[in-house]
């Protein structure tokens, strides 16, 4: 099975999209699959100064927890990005963690299947689609990835919401069940 790493990128306490996190992730280990998971809560995250040195050297120029989290991204089979939907977009955290990832792109990446979770208070199906946009954008950087499924739970909105939401719980985990 696949080596699996989902990337929770709200900061919220009783986090949302991080009860919904918990469940996808039982549904990928229950699926076989070895499930690692980093919160990007209390990481040091700095932006992208676009120096491009990374693109020659592999590395970012700026010493924070990113360097850690693109050594994960790149070791890992499929990967699972987990985010709150702030106005019709990713977090801003997510979009800051992509940027940073640009190190990746020259490198011997391994990851080909990607997924995005995605929570709103608005339920509408077009909530989640700039988002998806978002994420597709950074996707088509690496030729080798590919967008594979996206989950996206609208009406959920109060702080520990999704802990009472039985259905988009499970819908959680069947997700994580069909990670390839």
């Amino acid at each position: 099975m696949s080596k699996v790493l989902v990337i929770s990128t709200s900061l919220r306490a009783k986090s949302n999209s991080d009860i919904l996190v918990e469940r996808l992730i039982a549904g990928g280990k229950d699926a076989g699959h070895d499930v690692g998971h980093i919160s990007l809560k209390g990481k040091k995250l700095g932006f992208c100064i676009g120096c491009l040195a990374c693109q020659s050297t592999q590395q970012c120029v700026i010493k924070d927890d990113a360097i850690e989290i693109a050594e994960k991204v790149k070791d890992a089979d499929t990967l699972v990005f987990a985010t709150p939907i702030y106005y019709y977009e990713m977090s801003g955290q997510m979009k800051t963690l992509l940027d940073r990832l640009n190190p990746l792109y020259p490198s011997d990446y391994k990851f080909r299947n990607v997924y995005m979770l995605s929570v709103a208070t608005e339920d509408e199906d077009y909530v989640p689609e700039k988002a998806v946009s978002g994420l597709q954008g950074w996707v088509d950087c690496f030729e080798k990835a590919e967008i594979v499924d996206t989950l996206f739970c609208g009406g959920i909105s109060d702080p520990g919401e999704a802990g009472g939401k039985d259905i988009e719980k499970d819908e959680a985990y069947q997700f994580g069940k069909a990670l390839k």
